[in-house]
């Protein structure tokens, strides 16, 4: 049996891994200063977001024995 290696707990705090292994995490800008949007403007940052697949490739790396 080969060992995986550690997972990046910090990394795994930020996504959520699907059943089918992809990777999900908050849209960018959504932290702050969301009291000046429209509603619509709100309601759009709610939810998750796939990751692009750049991220993954990395994630995925970091991520070993979750995947």
């Amino acid at each position: 049996m080969t060992h995986k290696g550690k997972t990046n707990r910090s990394l795994l705090k930020r996504v959520k891994i699907t059943g089918r292994g992809k990777i999900m995490k908050r849209p960018p800008n959504q932290g702050h200063f969301n009291a000046r949007e429209s509603g619509d403007g709100a309601r759009q940052k709610k939810g998750r977001v796939m990751a692009p697949k750049s991220l993954m490739r990395s994630a995925k790396a970091l991520l070993q024995s979750n995947i």
